[in-house]
């Protein structure tokens, strides 16, 4: 029998997993079966793991059927807190040693051989490199898709800034998962009557004062990641938290890193892989596409893994308003499965696999698809290292008239004021990000109608838009229009192009700023900017990368340090890594302002605490561009092929 014929499987569920501290773990086992006597195939096979907070029933049919079907053992189990597990759970604290804790115990089974492999997306993804932090026994190797790298730096915050998203699934995909929730049907309608908007327009929120009040050890970890931005504290230093503290002492196992370029996690991905491909003896591979979250690697009509969101179809693959083609699609269970293959069975399934595999956006001609979506386009493209070679890291200089150029700035005093009120911040308009989500209202209850079958509404966008607001858009207000004709945000551009230009690989930002308060946070977007066609009649601002950083936790640092109001300090950036092809007569463009809201919490500018408080004050931010201070966006650069 092939491993392509279909085996009768065999489930074992709910069977208790116990850690090392006694609380043991729900999981579901799913084995192949002679397709006659539907009993358990008598032989040791590989087994695969995935760890989950939304419920394992919900991969039954996903991929715990589909690979015992195929002849691995599957195993899939909720993590702590969650479902039918015992425990308390906070968010990502107990992973590594849980799920380091459960690949030993797999190892061990005598259905197994000894091989213990993993996968999963998002929180799926955050898990496995949580365990690798501790080098169990058994594990032979992973499928990272769309997971984190430092929590810190690039997840539940942002250099120094609080991710919302976080703040977001708090009161949804957390709360209304939880044991209590599940267990008391009045908890559950408080929740599912949340409408998360409301709570962002009424922020910063306040312990007691919301649904998440309900939930005690919710709330706790919720403020917890709000309130601390110190990298001394413990739950920044968890394993199951920061992996690149870890790195060294990692598991030496083959891994693939994938994500895409719209995704929440793209900095991370390619931070883990730059991190650990060439620290480790084992293969380690690089695979990006231009995806957005929870999209993962679309193919066809194989929704693998589209769990708690509608449905979506890939016969028009897109992130946000683009449309990239066919070409951009990718079976994910297919690529996996061929993974798995070559490492846990030894076959000849992933030996024509470059060791970077990345989408190149922007070879498409710009025009609208049939569904109204802009044709961006794009192409495949391998190398062996990240950034591919022969890149070259090229400086973009912020000039007085607006202009960004090669050129470095030559003026001895030239610099740009504008005030930022943090009660009027600039809006998102799509980018790397989750979700921002909230439960689209209905009249019947719980009972009658359960969360977890709720649609959820997705407010923010997520993926490349056009940067100009509408009546549609959260958090604008009229007169409606592009975000560079807003008094705070500074606009860079080249002229238009007279060539492509091609870039592959991490953004960096320096803006030389100063404020005349204590705090003031500053943000950059990267921005593809089309010209005027019969498609986009007043042009297209397409966002590609964006970040921000707090004046306090400038330069990654790790205690809070406050500004002297009037000076004139470096705001390091690291907008997530991307791979576009900005066309001739396009325009590159580097925004810089101080407000990117909801995906980021707003600044108060009164050096008050890191999250919350009721005074606000207008900060009157300055961005520098001259020779001294040369405020500039470093981009790499690629050969045009």
């Amino acid at each position: 029998m092939t491993n392509e014929s279909r085996y009768a499987v065999h489930a074992d569920l709910n069977v208790m997993v116990p850690t090392r501290d006694g609380t043991r773990l729900a999981t579901d086992v799913y084995r192949p079966a002679d397709p006659d006597t539907r009993q358990p195939v008598d032989e040791p096979r590989p087994v695969i793991l995935d760890r989950t907070p939304y419920d394992k029933t919900g991969g039954r049919t996903r991929h715990g059927e589909w690979y015992a079907s195929r002849g691995y053992v599957i195993a899939i189990q909720d993590v702590r807190g969650r479902f039918d597990s015992e425990g308390e759970f906070d968010i990502h604290v107990n992973e590594a040693e849980d799920g380091a804790d459960t690949v030993e115990w797999l190892a061990e089974r005598n259905y197994c051989d000894g091989q213990v492999a993993t996968l999963g997306t998002s929180y799926g993804a955050w898990v496995q490199s949580a365990l690798a932090t501790q080098d169990p026994d058994g594990l032979a190797g992973m499928f990272v898709n769309m997971g984190a790298a430092n929590g810190r730096e690039k997840t539940f915050r942002h250099n120094g800034a609080f991710e919302q998203r976080w703040l977001s699934w708090a009161f949804t995909l957390g709360a209304g998962f939880a044991h209590e929730s599940l267990a008391d049907p009045d908890v559950q309608q408080t929740f599912a009557d949340v409408d998360f908007r409301e709570v962002l327009r009424d922020g910063p929120v306040e312990r007691g004062e919301t649904a998440l009040a309900e939930l005690p050890a919710y709330e706790e970890w919720a403020f917890d990641i709000m309130e601390t931005g110190s990298a001394s504290d413990d739950r920044w230093r968890n394993p199951g938290v920061n992996f690149e503290r870890y790195y060294d002492e990692s598991a030496d196992v083959p891994t693939v890193y994938a994500g895409g370029w719209y995704d929440s996690y793209t900095g991370a991905t390619c931070d883990s892989f730059v991190g650990l491909a060439d620290r480790k003896d084992a293969d380690h591979y690089l695979l990006l596409g231009p995806w957005t979250h929870l999209a993962r690697l679309p193919g066809g009509h194989d929704h693998s893994e589209q769990l708690l969101f509608p449905p979506l179809t890939w016969e028009h693959p897109t992130a946000g308003d683009l449309a990239f083609g066919e070409n951009a699609t990718r079976k994910y269970r297919e690529t996996r499965k061929r993974f798995f293959d070559h490492y846990l069975r030894g076959e000849d399934a992933w030996s024509d696999q470059p060791r970077v595999e990345y989408f190149l956006m922007g070879t498409g001609d710009g025009h609208r698809t049939d569904d109204g979506q802009l044709f961006h386009g794009g192409e495949w493209r391998s190398a062996d290292e990240w950034p591919p070679a022969g890149t070259e890291m090229t400086r973009f200089y912020a000039h007085g008239d607006g202009t960004l150029s090669t050129d470095p700035p030559t003026a001895t005093d030239s610099a740009t004021t504008y005030e930022f009120d943090p009660d009027d911040p600039v809006p998102t308009i799509g980018g790397n990000t989750s979700s921002y989500l909230t439960y689209e209202p209905r009249e019947e209850s719980v009972e009658a109608y359960p969360l977890g079958d709720r649609n959820i509404v997705d407010f923010a966008g997520r993926g490349g838009y056009d940067q100009r607001t509408h009546e549609g858009t959260f958090g604008a207000n009229e007169p409606y229009g592009p975000l560079s004709e807003r008094d705070d945000v500074q606009v860079f551009r080249t002229p238009p192009l007279d060539e492509p230009v091609e870039i592959a690989g991490p953004i960096r930002v320096r803006v030389y700023g100063a404020t005349d308060g204590p705090d003031t946070d500053f943000t950059a977007k990267l921005i593809d900017e089309y010209p005027a066609s019969e498609g986009s009649p007043d042009g297209y601002a397409l966002n590609l990368s964006d970040s921000i950083c707090r004046g306090r936790y400038r330069g990654y640092r790790d205690e809070p340090d406050l500004l002297d109001p009037g000076t004139v300090y470096e705001f390091y950036m690291e907008p997530y890594d991307t791979a576009n092809r900005f066309d001739a007569g396009h325009r590159i463009r580097l925004d810089v302002s101080s407000s990117n809201w909801p995906r980021f919490d707003v600044n108060h500018n009164t050096g008050g605490p890191l999250y919350g408080g009721e005074e606000t004050r207008v900060a009157e931010n300055t961005v520098f561009h001259e020779a001294e201070n040369p405020t500039h966006v470093e981009l790499p650069v690629r050969p045009t092929e």
